[in-house]
């Protein structure tokens, strides 16, 4: 084991497979869930859980379903921020990862419309919640897992390890999608084959005990105990003293969480069900696009590792508030192959710039005695701003004005992103032990 040393402090931290594993383990898991839901949202629930709706009404209410959870995860991080900061970040992730784990296992047992009525849509959105508050805790434990474990030097790169569960749960989750409608009819898909993923998530969430288990509290954090400078009031601190990193952090991440289910959710929705493209076949045309992500988010996150995250995070926002008003000329004609393949190939190669350096730059803004509250926090706003609306307003805007639109939404929160940044200062070089 490697140790962190701090005035007459010396900790020892975990080898470095354990803290890849444990970080990347949860986000894979999380995302997993809401890959799973969210191609559940856009392809199945319509049907299940709103039959008695037009279309458009039924997707729309629908991805308003997939929203719930991300105000619950805003709830989440208030409370698992609290708990991180002042007990510990294992503890918290071991909790976190069992909510989630469950409430989507739940999700799969749950019956339809047509046999509870409007109750089966009111468990949908409770269990949504719960799945929303477990995820609210996740992805701040996971990057101060790695970050506070990281040689100075290496910090973006080891930020890294929890943004790579992301294309992992993607590519997990679509994968078992694409199996599933390759041997079963739609009417079988539609009957039980949608709940399989669900259910499937409970294997990966006994993995992510098992190896979470064998991790120990992070060195940053154990030494902040050995001083006496856990804060017991982490909420108050964080809100009152540093409201001004946590809209930082929301602006910064916003437009990217706009873009990724934009990319993801919307783009599924909209391909199957306007464009031409079946559902299987988008799914792996996903599956080979996801694989750019995964590429993007560690080569940004070693550039950002030698000349900063913001000038990364700034230009390649950019980028994405000039492909906000681009894209949907790419998406016109039906099925349209070629503007399809570069839509999902331009985008990923964005979305992983984006999304790779915010694992470091997040939690750098904030002290270790506030981290994951702050963190957390700034992550799930974003959440609420960018992901939670973004696929109900781009169906809406694309109904009342055309395709045209379908970018005006993440390119207003690419101008905030822009903002924010530039009122940013570079976090590269800071004391992250303080």
């Amino acid at each position: 084991m490697e140790s962190v040393e701090s005035t007459n402090f010396k900790v020892e931290k975990d080898p470095v497979k354990t803290v890849i594993a444990a970080s990347m383990v949860g986000t894979a898991i999380e995302f997993f869930d809401f890959y799973a839901y969210g191609t559940a949202a856009a392809a199945y629930f319509p049907k299940i859980f709103f039959p008695a709706m037009t279309p458009l009404i039924a997707t729309m209410l629908s991805l308003l379903t997939f929203g719930v959870a991300f105000v619950a995860r805003l709830v989440g991080s208030f409370v698992f921020g609290h708990f991180g900061d002042k007990m510990g970040r294992k503890k918290t992730l071991v909790v976190s990862l069992l909510l989630m784990g469950l409430s989507t296992v739940l999700i799969g047992f749950l019956p339809g419309y047509r046999t509870l009525g409007v109750a089966a849509v009111l468990l949908l959105c409770l269990l949504r919640f719960v799945q929303g508050v477990g995820l609210g805790g996740e992805w701040s434990g996971a990057v101060l897992v790695a970050t506070e474990n990281a040689p100075k030097e290496k910090r973006a790169l080891y930020g890294s390890f929890p943004e790579l569960g992301a294309p992992i749960g993607f590519f997990l989750c679509n994968g078992l999608f694409f199996v599933l409608e390759s041997f079963l009819s739609p009417a079988q898909m539609m009957s039980f084959g949608w709940r399989i993923p669900f259910w499937a998530s409970a294997v990966l969430v006994v993995v992510g005990l098992y190896v979470r288990h064998k991790l120990q509290e992070t060195p940053l954090f154990r030494l902040a105990q050995e001083k006496a400078e856990v804060n017991h009031s982490p909420l108050k601190v964080v809100l009152k003293h540093h409201w001004k990193q946590i809209l930082q952090g929301t602006f910064i991440m916003g437009s990217t969480y706009a873009f990724f289910f934009t990319l993801t959710t919307w783009s599924l929705s909209y391909a199957t069900t306007a464009l031409g493209f079946g559902h299987q076949e988008f799914l792996f045309l996903l599956m080979m696009a996801i694989v750019i992500f995964a590429v993007m988010i560690l080569l940004s996150c070693l550039y950002a590792d030698k000349v900063g995250r913001k000038s990364v995070l700034l230009w390649t926002t950019v980028a994405l508030l000039v492909f906000s008003f681009v894209f949907p000329v790419l998406l016109k004609g039906q099925h349209n192959m070629a503007g399809m393949l570069t839509f999902l190939g331009v985008g990923f190669v964005i979305m992983g710039t984006l999304y790779g350096p915010v694992g470091a730059l997040l939690p750098e803004l904030f002290p270790t005695n506030v981290r994951y509250s702050g963190a957390g926090i700034a992550y799930n706003m974003a959440a609420v701003v960018g992901a939670a609306l973004a696929p109900s307003i781009t169906t809406w805007c694309i109904s009342k004005f055309g395709l045209m639109s379908a970018g005006y939404y993440m390119g207003a929160l690419a101008v905030l992103a822009v903002v924010a940044l530039v009122l940013t200062k570079e976090t590269k070089d800071m004391d992250f032990s303080k």
